[in-house]
């Protein structure tokens, strides 16, 4: 008597044999950059900047930084700010309420290290005072919430938190990471952010731009 062994009967055998393996879940952490997302290439932003409108800054005096509702809830317990702590930092733990309680976190700006979320601040590239007097003053609360969490653009980042508030409202006329091997990522991420919000510059400040990004 022949007996006929189907193939599927022979895997299922075999299946059995093997020890029983789940499939590893993806950490998110290991699939996020360790910085804020990468700006146009020189080539672009030398387009977005002869794009820009250039004229002076208004409305200064009206500015109110609670214009800007920010930080806002991003995923979970998380909002913008611990979001980005996380994504800007080396092996963060966070608590059950998303604080960062240990990490390491390296300051693009003034190339220094952190191990105390304290010691970092979120800088927005584009200050929000600065925005207001280049055109946010006319938006809607709700577009301004939008741009004061952007996570989409190069707009948010992680940084020694002395040297953002030396940075305050100023532009790159003004004012440039003391790190100079980051200058030409950060007036690439500035035009992004002012070309995609359709934000004007002032002269002294387009004059910077011009001569930062044509020097990378």
């Amino acid at each position: 008597m022949k007996f006929v062994i189907s193939a599927a009967v022979v895997f299922n055998a075999f299946a059995m044999l093997l020890p029983s393996v789940s499939a590893a879940p993806l950490e998110l952490e290991h699939l996020e950059s360790r910085d804020l997302p990468t700006p146009v290439s020189v080539a672009t932003a030398k387009t977005y900047l002869a794009a820009l409108t250039v004229r002076a800054e208004a409305n200064a005096d009206t500015y109110d930084r609670d214009l800007f509702p920010h930080w806002i809830t991003i995923s979970g317990a998380c909002n913008t700010r611990e979001t980005v702590l996380k994504r800007d930092g080396t092996n963060v733990v966070t608590s059950s309420s998303c604080a960062a309680t240990s990490g390491s976190w390296y300051s693009q700006y003034d190339g220094k290290t952190w191990t105390s979320a304290s010691d970092i601040q979120i800088d927005h590239l584009i200050p929000l005072s600065e925005a207001w007097k280049s055109g946010a003053s006319a938006w809607t609360t709700s577009k301004r919430q939008s741009f004061a969490n952007d996570l989409t653009r190069p707009q948010l980042i992680a940084v020694t938190g002395s040297v953002n508030q030396a940075k305050g409202d100023k532009d790159p006329a003004e004012w440039m990471p003391p790190r100079a091997a980051y200058y030409c990522t950060y007036i690439r991420a500035w035009i992004q952010v002012k070309y995609y919000w359709a934000l004007s510059v002032d002269q002294a400040e387009y004059n910077a731009l011009y001569k930062y990004l044509y020097a990378c």
